[in-house]
């Protein structure tokens, strides 16, 4: 299936079979996620990654009650960091020039420029900011879903602060931003999927600035 065609074929899918995906194919879509670009590279957000049924039964009544939160095989909930700290900061470079076998000199001057651009931010900048790269890893997973013909639901239809309880992110500096949801549809059931896709056309949604 061509990248055009997993765009047409992939819906957000309402209602789910329960059917377990192949462990090669989830740890694809994580890996898509893993690889997703982010504001200087610095990954600020986990992802949990949950199966586990009496958790997502927990979950459910904070999800506005969605039935895919327990019918569906995998679902993601990726939590922000509530903050950009120089300790995060700093660890994630001196990881990076680990990897990349650099001194720590090669990245101080892009590393004291960006702690002090961010020094200037308030903690809700930081996480307005870390929330908005969570989105763009969530869309390099659907696209992964889609290119594998998984069904996947982007979900923002929560109790952000409940979910944050439930899964103890405060402690851990984070805070819940969207879920992926991830699974077969019920072909039966899903309503959704029968309709057509409707997209603004090319025309009304590009603006040209030549």
């Amino acid at each position: 299936m061509s990248l055009q065609e997993a765009l047409h074929w992939r819906s957000a899918t309402k209602s789910y079979n329960g059917k377990t995906i192949e462990k090669d194919k989830i740890e694809q879509v994580l890996n898509a996620i893993r690889l997703a670009p982010s504001s200087s590279g610095l990954q600020p957000f986990k992802v949990f990654v949950i199966t586990n049924k009496e958790l997502r039964e927990k979950l459910q009544p904070i999800s506005c009650q969605q039935q895919q939160i327990v019918q569906a095989s995998h679902i993601l909930v990726f939590a922000a960091w509530d903050e950009y700290t120089p300790e995060r900061v700093d660890s994630f470079f001196e990881f990076s020039n680990k990897e990349r076998n650099l001194p720590s000199a090669a990245t101080d001057d892009y590393r004291l420029n960006l702690l002090d651009m961010l020094s200037r931010k308030t903690k809700s900048d930081h996480f307005l900011n870390s929330s908005q790269q969570t989105y763009i890893a969530l869309g390099f997973g659907l696209l992964a879903a889609a290119d594998l013909k998984i069904d996947a639901t982007p979900i923002e239809g929560f109790d952000n602060d409940a979910v944050d309880e439930l899964l103890n992110l405060p402690e851990q500096g984070l805070k819940s931003s969207v879920m992926m949801v991830l699974g077969y549809k019920d072909e039966d059931t899903d309503w959704w999927g029968k309709l057509k896709k409707v997209r603004r056309s090319n025309e009304e949604l590009f603006i040209e600035l030549n």
